[in-house]
């Protein structure tokens, strides 16, 4: 959500020893985890008609609204 939508983006190149948030989201998709990016936030930020990062889809309120509906644990920031 919010400026965090950057982080969908392939392509993230990052110095030896900081946190890729690239590598580190494929490696929750190939585990089995979902990540969704807020369709309204890219939309705002001009990058709704970019690629994602393989795995990533656009989402909405609505369903991460279901999300936390269905969910057995929530962990809000």
């Amino acid at each position: 959500m919010a400026d965090a939508v950057f982080c969908s983006l392939p392509g993230s190149e990052t110095p030896n020893g900081y946190y890729n948030i690239e590598r580190m989201m494929k490696s929750v998709i190939n585990k089995g985890g979902e990540v969704k990016s807020c369709g309204t936030c890219a939309k705002a930020r001009g990058v709704f008609d970019l690629p994602l990062i393989e795995g990533i889809e656009l989402s909405n309120m609505l369903e991460y609204t279901h999300w936390v509906v269905e969910s057995d644990k929530v962990i809000n920031f």
